[in-house]
């Protein structure tokens, strides 16, 4: 990997964590996620024009398919991912989600492609599943519930991630769909998609914007640019190098939760962290 590949990575996991915190303090549900797509699709409508009209000729139906693909998966993830915050600890479900992606991903390679990892991916991979426990494991009775709502949504968006990367990757280094195209794909689903449901909780949408408008904005933004990154850097590096290095916005999730939101447990939560992203490197590496 080249020194700017790993750049733009680390700016990409930062950037992440950014726009995951500002959903958290965000709150709503579905109306939440429609919004964000309508600022996406604005904001970078005009540079998926261009890159769209410069590719024209060479996109097929099966580039169409993989754009309309990611567009499902995104509004997918961004479904639960609002779920999972308005249940759990970001400290809980961002780590989760973000740690067990590649677990999950070397795990269906060895199923389903027939690959057989060497000891550094399994060192990984066990290292990843004791992060995972460290995290989740709270033993006060009175958290059980929320903590284990907490456990679920960070999975379930971990298992989302491991497919949309896979897709997304083999979109634009293999069938060389540009970036911003398929990026932009996944807020015009957001967008379209949801609203109908929007249209049905209107009510709420007005006070939300008017309580949340800019950091609406920021995450409308941010969220497509963080992803953009990566699909830009997937282009000329491998996947399996990619997906879990930009996992190191664990890091960067720990310690915003405890610092902005006062999330407790950071000195139990940021070794563990620290642990899944030691294995994501193994995993890296092998």
């Amino acid at each position: 990997m080249t020194a700017l590949a790993l750049t733009l990575i680390l700016l990409s996991a930062a950037i992440h964590a950014v726009w995951n915190l500002l959903t958290k303090r965000i709150g709503g549900g579905a109306e939440t996620v429609w919004i964000f797509g309508v600022v996406g699709t604005v904001v970078y409508g005009p540079f998926a024009a261009v890159a769209w009209w410069q590719a024209r000729s060479t996109l097929g139906p099966l580039d169409y398919g993989f754009l309309a693909g990611t567009g499902g998966l995104q509004l997918l993830y961004f479904l639960l991912l609002v779920r999972g915050y308005r249940s759990g600890d970001l400290s809980v479900v961002y780590p989760l989600a973000r740690g067990t992606g590649p677990l999950l991903a070397v795990g269906l390679a060895v199923a389903l492609l027939g690959e057989r990892p060497g000891w550094l991916t399994v060192a990984g991979a066990l290292l990843i599943g004791a992060g995972v426990v460290a995290i989740a494991f709270d033993g006060r009775p009175t958290r059980r519930v929320l903590l284990g709502a907490g456990v679920g949504y960070g999975v379930a968006i971990g298992a989302v991630i491991a497919v949309y990367t896979i897709w997304d990757g083999y979109a634009v280094s293999r069938l060389e769909i540009p970036p911003v195209l398929q990026g932009w794909a996944s807020e015009v689903a957001r967008a379209v998609l949801l609203l109908p449901l929007a249209a049905r909780r209107r009510a709420a949408i007005g006070p939300l914007w008017g309580q949340h408008r800019t950091a609406l904005i920021a995450v409308g933004v941010l969220s497509p640019l963080a992803y953009l990154i990566v699909l830009i850097t997937l282009q000329v590096s491998p996947v399996s190098t990619i997906a879990p290095l930009r996992e190191v916005s664990i890091l960067f999730g720990a310690v915003l939760s405890a610092w902005l939101l006062h999330e407790r447990h950071l000195a139990r939560r940021l070794p563990a962290a620290m642990m899944i992203v030691v294995g994501i490197a193994a995993l890296t590496l092998g």
